[in-house]
């Protein structure tokens, strides 16, 4: 058994694969890694220009898109680490990124899943530590009391330590806790099925840290920049799908009223700010459109 397996699920996003590829091989020979990149699908010339670049990484390719939570557990399946690290194609690796969680993981063996700092490309940092979702939470995100009050939404990323639930951009998973939580959820199809993976590991009594001290860039939202609206709409059905599975049908459909309630009154605000602004008319239009599909398929869903 290799030490780590580093699983790249990518859809469309060529140029940062290639970047994010490029990242790991500084740890080439020091970590005792194997590569495993799942396409799903990509119609840019990822497959090849892997193949020509990187000859050592085994490629998993998929003729439809089977989501983010499935091509994972393809890749899940064959690996063969005693550690998982599920990363995104957007993410590139900064330096003593993933000796240090290897090191963090082997003095704390009650950790299950372990993230990062995550930076943005100008090296600010990336909000990836979060709170359980909560009604009351939701309600407050819906008036954006989170922006006043982040610890609302947020655990700290001022420390290393113990926190709730990681973003899925850049996990390190213990073999053994997955082995005993099981693979991701594929009723997940993008999004909400890292929060539904740290709750299973936490409800199996392993803790979820952050490692302030390993850090990685995320470049964020690369493959649904492609069809934005879709995904947009994609996220809503996923946190829904979450409130079902593990809160019940009573809460969730009082968490789909206040997602209602929250992109009508972001219906109406964009409206008025197309009317006002008419330098950002261009980017307000594609927010309403957002929270109109979303609203339509709210619509759908109560009927069904």
């Amino acid at each position: 058994m290799c030490n780590l397996s580093i699983i790249i699920v990518s859809w469309n996003t060529k140029t940062y694969l290639l970047k994010c590829l490029g990242s790991i091989q500084r740890y080439e020979g020091c970590v005792g890694s194997e590569v495993i990149v799942v396409d799903n699908a990509s119609s840019d010339g990822s497959v090849d220009a892997v193949k020509q670049a990187f000859s050592n990484v085994r490629i998993i390719e998929n003729r439809t898109n089977v989501g983010f939570a499935q091509a994972n557990n393809q890749a899940i399946r064959q690996s063969a680490g005693r550690y998982v690290a599920l990363v995104n194609s957007d993410i590139e690796f900064l330096d003593g990124c993933l000796p240090r969680m290897l090191a963090y993981m082997e003095a704390h063996p009650r950790v299950g899943v372990l993230g990062p700092r995550i930076l943005n490309s100008d090296r600010t940092l990336q909000a990836s530590c979060y709170r359980f979702p909560k009604l009351w939470r939701a309600l407050g995100e819906a008036f954006a009391l989170h922006r006043l009050f982040p610890s609302l939404v947020y655990c700290s990323h001022d420390r290393t330590g113990r926190v709730e639930a990681l973003n899925g951009c850049f996990l390190m998973v213990r073999r053994e806790a997955l082995e005993q939580v099981g693979e991701l959820d594929e009723r997940f199809f993008m999004y909400a099925e890292d929060l539904d993976w740290c709750k299973r590991f936490v409800d199996a009594g392993w803790e979820t840290a952050y490692l302030k001290e390993a850090e990685a860039v995320h470049y964020g939202g690369q493959s649904s920049a492609n069809t934005p609206v879709r995904f947009y709409v994609e996220m809503q059905k996923a946190n829904l799908a979450y409130y079902l599975k593990h809160r019940g049908r009573l809460v969730a459909g009082i968490y789909a009223a206040i997602v209602f309630a929250h992109q009508l009154l972001r219906v109406a605000r964009g409206s008025v700010l197309v009317l006002l602004h008419p330098a950002s008319r261009a980017e307000n239009t594609f927010k309403v459109q957002r929270s109109v599909a979303c609203l339509r398929w709210l619509l759908r869903a109560s009927e069904a």
